[in-house]
């Protein structure tokens, strides 16, 4: 007996419907990115580790996909390499590319190569699967789509107030009640100043972001596993457990940060994306997090997650500004900012809402039932003509039991059946069956195309 197949953890087969319901996500984000002059790009699935390695921290670099390469990839290696089981080595000997963990450091490296050739600020998006070797677990992936908007070679904080005015717009959109968190860099690097570990600033970053994940506690012991002192972590806890209004936090960061100018500038920044976002009238809230930190290395500025407010996931949506990030691949002095939409996420949120318009997820409209060639033929004169006025419409293929093609129609959810036997040609009309309610009507193709518009 042939073993059942199966696929690989963390990845999921989509069936029709839900490729209907994630084309809608796709189009919606789409035609949000194109109000706002953003324009299409796309790169390939698989970069050089050299472009991926070190850029996401230590646990990123852990969590890629690495290829091995093609032909006798022992060839190069020795057998005390070979013996010594050291697996991170020998993946970066006979490894020398990796699936793409996210697209904005491929991003970076498109705009470096392409840099002749692109008119700044340069504004793209991109639609496209990234992948991760993370353990898999409801609302994690190890294979998911990510639909970003990036804006490079523009220091302007009016490029971040734009990109939540996006975030905005689309959840308005999908109808998802959302909360915006915001951070910024240079306040966790002030902190770190302030409480006297500037140095551990990744390790303090990667820890509080974890907060709503583990708890305050278990931040506090990985803090102090990472060498984080008593002292440093007990002034670390009121600035992270801080409440209020944005106003109110933002004037208590002020004082906190007086002696870091890192730390006041970030305050600026956030205390200007605020403002300014509060005077557009946003339909969703916006908060200022200090456990927001976005445990990537390449942010320098602004960072901000989404959080759904009527289901339990993950963040749906996250970014930040990465002043630095295309330097490592030789282009200086190019700042940027950009914001991911996590689709595979919105997708359940949206699922356990219950939030698709139906309009978004109908297949086709009206099946013709075949009785022969004849009514075939004279079928597809008639399919041709509805089609060109937009209605999504088939023939069934076969001239099978009536009851297995009215089966077809029910099983795929479509409205309505067209029956055409030869009353029907002799008139040149057709039967038009609800298959809501049964009722039946005999119609002109003119009037069968004014009933379903």
């Amino acid at each position: 007996m042939a073993t059942k197949p199966s696929i690989p953890k963390g990845t999921r087969d989509f069936s029709p419907l839900e490729m209907a319901k994630r084309n809608y996500i796709f189009d919606t984000i789409r035609n949000v990115y194109h109000l706002y002059g953003f324009q299409q790009i796309e790169t390939p699935a698989m970069e050089m580790l050299s472009t991926l390695m070190g850029k996401y921290g230590e646990e990123g670099d852990k969590l890629l996909f690495k290829i091995q390469n093609s032909g006798d990839y022992f060839a190069g290696l020795s057998d005390e390499e070979l013996l010594s089981r050291n697996a991170t080595r020998l993946a970066c000997k006979f490894c020398e590319k990796g699936l793409r963990y996210d697209l904005t450091v491929p991003f970076a490296r498109y705009v470096v190569m392409h840099r002749d050739e692109l008119t700044f600020p340069f504004k793209r998006y991109q639609i496209q699967p990234v992948w991760r070797a993370d353990r898999p677990q409801k609302g994690r992936y190890r294979e998911f789509y990510q639909c970003d908007a990036d804006v490079v070679g523009s220091d302007s904080l009016l490029n971040e107030v734009e990109l939540m005015q996006i975030v905005d717009t689309v959840f308005s959109r999908f109808g998802i009640r959302v909360c915006i968190k915001l951070n910024n860099r240079k306040i966790l690097t002030g902190i770190a100043e302030i409480i006297g570990e500037a140095d551990k600033i990744v390790d303090i970053t990667v820890a509080i972001d974890k907060l709503d994940k583990i708890g305050l506690d278990n931040v506090n012991a990985e803090l102090r596993e990472k060498g984080i002192s008593a002292e440093a972590i007990s002034r670390l806890q009121p600035i992270i457990c801080l409440s209020g209004t944005n106003s109110e936090k933002l004037s208590t960061l002020r004082q906190v940060l007086a002696q870091s100018e890192t730390g006041l500038k970030g305050v600026d920044e956030c205390e200007f994306i605020l403002s300014t976002l509060q005077d557009l009238g946003l339909n969703n809230t916006v908060e200022l997090d200090l456990t927001l930190a976005r445990g990537l290395n390449y942010y320098t500025g602004a960072i901000f997650e989404v959080k759904a407010l009527d289901v339990q996931i993950g963040s749906i949506t996250g970014g930040g500004r990465y002043d630095n990030l295309t330097g490592v691949f030789g282009l200086n002095g190019v700042s940027g900012v950009g914001i991911s939409f996590g689709a595979d996420r919105i997708f359940d949120v949206l699922n356990q809402l219950d939030l698709y318009p139906k309009e978004a997820v109908n297949g086709t409209q009206l099946l013709f039932i075949n009785f022969g060639p004849q009514e075939a033929a004279f079928s597809m004169q008639v399919l041709r003509q509805i089609r060109a006025a937009g209605i999504r419409a088939e023939l069934f293929p076969d001239n099978s039991k009536m009851k297995k093609q009215m089966s077809y129609a029910n099983t795929k959810g479509i409205p309505y059946v067209a029956l055409i036997g030869e009353n029907e040609m002799n008139q040149k009309k057709v039967t038009l069956k609800n298959m809501t309610n049964g009722e039946q009507q005999l119609v002109t193709p003119d009037e069968l195309i004014a009933i379903l518009q």
